[in-house]
């Protein structure tokens, strides 16, 4: 590959397509940033697209195509899962036998033909076509909805605005700004209407978490977050940005006159007879506001600890804890990785009239009846300490602290636990008993920590494997021995289909480290051993599985890979 690679410089430089100073800029560039070299010939105007692979196809002796006005074969496109065809930039457009002929804009890389013929099981015959001919083609053949996104935004260049509205989604209770800019008349025209319409549904059928609205320098870039991995959807001309941002801003409640600073906001729709709430949160950035909204289906909190999916040595400490009169139970994780899902799950379980529940959170993710819920602004001095002194005058039963972010707030969370409230909260830590040095680390006294804990959660989310194309697959003796597998096993991959949209895996699923305190671990605490004296303890003594346990579990029953359990976890 890289003798190929000297050749074509050689090429440019003797053809005189390309000067010794600008090919000198060129490596330059390349060892700055590390992107191929043939993207920075062309993006320095040193030569054009269509001059290098004109130049390629005489060298290499391959033919070029244009794909505008090529007739793709639904079929044919299946055969090559969508993050291949995103990441090699490459497009199936024929089989014949044994042969597949793909276009491509890179011929010099030969680990996409590797990958191709292993994926495949076929030869690989190539044609070059120009990059972004091939990114126009895998947008629209990877995505149905991509066709009607183009009609509406050809609409939308047009200033047609006789479109149908949109039946799938219905936005609830929008709130309308008397505003007379022309942004604000531009965002209002069915075309943009229907387009951000149509982001939020597709968003919604392909189980999406998040929405971001990424302004470039070109284009506006959109992108989900779909089982915790971002994909690329479609770009959106530079021309409509403003509008497509101010209709998000607009039925966000926000300022539409204001890019200069962090808004937020929130909005409600109503899909597939559901409500669902998305929470917007808007960046100011070079190239105007990015925006990233959290979707929020209420229908996927469970009722309760049973239908959380959780195994059972977890679900048992649960119970055992919440079912105790006062204390407190610790959360503790990334962001994302299910923490407030799992508290506000307990939260319905316990929710009985008989029990005044409060919740002081920043921001509020879920809203959920019978249930009173503080937002934290510190703007106007409400913040987790001043907000958590004020619910505790309100007689509360059971309290939820979105986050313990500082000394006063563990300090007044703590003393709660202690005069008759069951506290919930939440902590970034990599392990559960890490969160006993955390709050010590914070001033909190060790007498403290050790009579208000109860019980400790570490928490994580895993990828569940697609069960339509899931097949089992031999991992070698030596390897599971190295990683501490000591169980018999089927292990499973997946192949990548259209029910799990070739990503491999459909769902998520929650692993857990859980460990009950105990009077010996309330000891060590007040006597300030160390935390892997404590670990050692709650794994010999109380039977406390680790992370990588509870996930190498949901390996043995089928639900992971062991390549995603290795991933999210730590080794011990």
């Amino acid at each position: 590959m890289q003798t190929l690679k000297k050749n074509i410089v050689e090429i440019l430089v003797k053809s005189k397509h390309l000067s010794q100073e600008q090919l000198e800029k060129a490596l330059e560039i390349q060892k700055q940033k590390q992107i191929p070299l043939r993207s920075i010939l062309v993006k320095e105007g040193f030569i054009s697209e269509e001059g290098l692979l004109s130049l390629l196809s005489e060298q290499l002796y391959m033919p070029t195509l244009h794909l505008a006005r090529y007739k793709f074969d639904t079929e044919i496109i299946k055969l090559v899962p969508e993050r291949m065809a995103r990441q090699y930039n490459i497009i199936p457009l024929s089989q014949i036998g044994n042969t597949m002929t793909v276009a491509m804009s890179d011929p010099l890389n030969i680990f996409a033909l590797d990958d191709l013929r292993l994926l495949t099981g076929c030869n690989i015959d190539t044609v070059l076509s120009p990059e972004k001919e091939i990114s126009q083609a895998i947008q629209v053949q990877y995505h149905g909805e991509s066709e009607n996104m183009q009609q509406i935004l050809e609409e939308a260049s047009s200033g047609q605005t006789d479109l149908e509205k949109e039946e799938d989604i219905e936005l609830l209770k929008e709130q309308e700004i008397e505003l007379t800019s022309a942004i604000k008349e531009e965002s209002e025209k069915a075309p943009i209407v229907k387009l951000v319409d149509l982001m939020l549904t597709q968003a919604l059928k392909k189980r999406a978490s998040d929405i971001h609205i990424e302004p470039e320098q070109d284009a506006l870039r959109i992108r989900y977050r779909i089982d915790g991995s971002l994909h690329d959807i479609f770009q959106i001309p530079k021309t409509n940005q403003n509008a497509i941002l101010a209709r998000i801003k607009i039925i966000s409640d926000l300022d539409i006159t204001e890019n200069r600073i962090a808004q937020d906001g929130r909005f409600k729709v109503k899909f597939e007879g559901k409500e669902i709430d998305f929470r917007v949160s808007g960046l100011p950035t070079t190239f105007g506001q990015k925006f990233v909204l959290r979707i929020l289906d209420k229908s996927n909190l469970s009722m309760g600890l049973d239908k959380l999916g959780f195994s059972g040595q977890p679900t048992d400490i649960f119970k055992a804890a919440i079912a105790k009169p006062f204390g407190m139970i610790l959360v503790t994780g990334p962001t994302g990785s299910g923490k407030s899902t799992t508290l506000y799950s307990i939260l319905n379980q316990l929710n009985t009239p008989d029990k005044n529940i409060i919740t002081i959170e920043d921001p509020v993710e879920y809203q959920i009846e019978e249930i009173t819920q503080i937002q934290v602004k510190p703007e106007i001095g409400i913040d987790f300490a001043s907000g958590l002194r004020a619910l505790l005058r309100q007689s509360p039963d059971v309290i939820m602290i979105g986050e313990i972010r500082d000394a006063e707030t563990a300090d007044i969370a703590i003393k709660a636990s202690l005069t008759g409230q069951l506290v919930f909260s939440t902590l970034h830590t990599n392990d559960a008993i890490s969160s006993i040095t955390r709050l010590i680390d914070m001033g909190v006294e060790p007498f403290l920590v050790a009579s208000s804990l109860i019980m400790l959660c570490a928490q994580r989310l895993c990828r569940k494997i697609c069960t339509k194309c899931r097949e089992s697959v031999d991992i070698p003796e030596d390897f599971l021995k190295k990683i501490g597998f000591k169980e018999k096993a089927t292990f499973y991959t997946a192949r990548g289909c259209k029910y799990c949209n070739n990503t491999k895996f459909y769902g998520r699923i929650a692993i857990l480290e859980t460990v009950m305190i105990d009077n010996n671990i309330r000891e060590m605490i007040i006597k300030r051993k160390s935390i892997d004296e404590i670990k050692q303890y709650a794994i010999g003594d109380c039977g406390m599985k680790t992370l990588r346990e509870n996930a190498f579990l949901k390996v043995k029953e089928g639900l992971i890979t062991l390549d995603e359990a290795i991933r999210v976890t730590t080794e011990e």
